[in-house]
């Protein structure tokens, strides 16, 4: 086994430099309990999880990722500042390509530290761009906090922001429901017909499936009062979708964002974040002027990112995933904290990728 014994040399490799950085090595169990850990996923990798059922431990899966374990062993310990960094095997279902491995080696780097957390997305940052530069790579950074902070500004219904908000990860859906709630999309005509209808389960059938009367009803109370409230302004809509379509380098894309900040107040903390992280990576002596920002950066990736985020990419081959990802996670650890938080930024390279670009040039 050659290629599993030049991985694994690599993932070493890897992790020495993380524990040069710092960073104290741990494990996680390969079986992980699949009830909270499931719900943490983007959608696509709970689709391709590998999950099983146990008598006594109940729902199980194969560990399809480290970050949510090592933020879970973490918080279990307390919320103080620390570093880690790990290397092992992580399961994927590649349902769509078979050219693609079910298992491979992922080595991670996470830093929880509660001040200066721009200048800790930046040390991440730079710690991967550097161990990366000898493959040029292009680095996509974003942020989707930036997202977050636009969605939770608009002057719409708290039901509606949270269905976005629930979506922002799925950009179709998302689309769709701005649509609907900015009245784009017309109604369908039986939605239509139901929510005007004084009594829509007087001629009813018997009840099938698993929603039981009470269920329905309220979901039925749920969608009037949506039809009753005003359309999100077509001005939001603009903004959003001008927040939206930012992509360009870091420096052109801080001052496009800032002008937008102008319109939509919501995200000018946000916007002020991210001035404050790309000065932190320019001290580091990286080029934000060669930097790719896109805004919508991250919103196929783990759902539990909620700040700051970044890929590496080899662009002589768009068939490979990417090398090296990563992002900040403040909101995971608050809730597996059991009350407590810490902010918490990291990403994983994968070797096994790195061993293939060697071997290529």
């Amino acid at each position: 086994m050659p290629e599993r014994a030049a991985t694994r040399a690599e993932a070493a490799r890897l992790r020495a430099l993380f524990e040069a950085a710092g960073a104290v090595p741990v494990e996680t169990s390969v079986l992980q309990p699949a009830d909270v850990l499931l719900d943490l996923y983007g959608e696509d990798i709970r689709a391709r999880a590998y999950v099983t059922s146990d008598a006594l431990r109940g729902e199980q899966m194969l560990r399809p990722d480290f970050t949510v374990p090592v933020v879970q062993m973490h918080m279990e310990h307390g919320a103080e500042p620390a570093r880690y960094t790990y290397a092992g095997e992580v399961f994927r279902r590649q349902e769509e390509d078979a050219r693609r491995p079910n298992e491979y080696t992922q080595v991670g780097f996470e830093i929880f530290e509660r001040d200066a957390p721009e200048g800790a997305d930046a040390e991440v940052f730079s710690i991967f761009f550097n161990i990366l530069r000898p493959f040029n790579l292009r680095a996509a950074t974003g942020d989707i906090g930036i997202l977050m902070a636009a969605v939770a500004g608009l002057r719409t219904s708290e039901r509606r922001k949270a269905a976005l908000m629930r979506h922002l990860w799925r950009p179709r859906r998302f689309r769709a429901l701005m649509d609907r709630f900015s009245g784009r999309a017309p109604v369908p005509e039986a939605r239509a017909a139901l929510l005007a209808s004084r009594d829509p389960m007087a001629d009813a059938g018997p009840m099938i499936g698993l929603r039981g009367q009470d269920e329905i009803q309220h979901r039925l109370n749920a969608l009037r009062g949506d039809a009753a409230l005003g359309p999100i302004s077509a001005a939001e809509v603009e903004l959003l979708d001008a927040l939206l379509g930012v992509r360009e380098t870091s420096d052109h894309a801080l001052e496009h964002l800032r002008d937008i900040a102008v319109d939509l107040p919501a995200i000018q903390v946000a916007v002020g974040r991210l001035a404050r992280r790309l000065d932190a990576i320019a001290a580091r002596g990286i080029d934000i002027t060669t930097l790719d920002f896109e805004a919508s950066y991250g919103r196929t990736q783990m759902e539990y990112y909620d700040g700051f985020v970044f890929g590496f990419y080899a662009e002589n081959r768009p068939d490979l995933p990417p090398v090296a990802s990563g992002g900040r996670y403040d909101a995971l650890t608050r809730h597996l904290g059991r009350g407590r938080e810490i902010p918490a930024v990291g990403g994983v390279i994968r070797p096994g990728l790195i061993l293939g670009l060697e071997g290529g040039r």
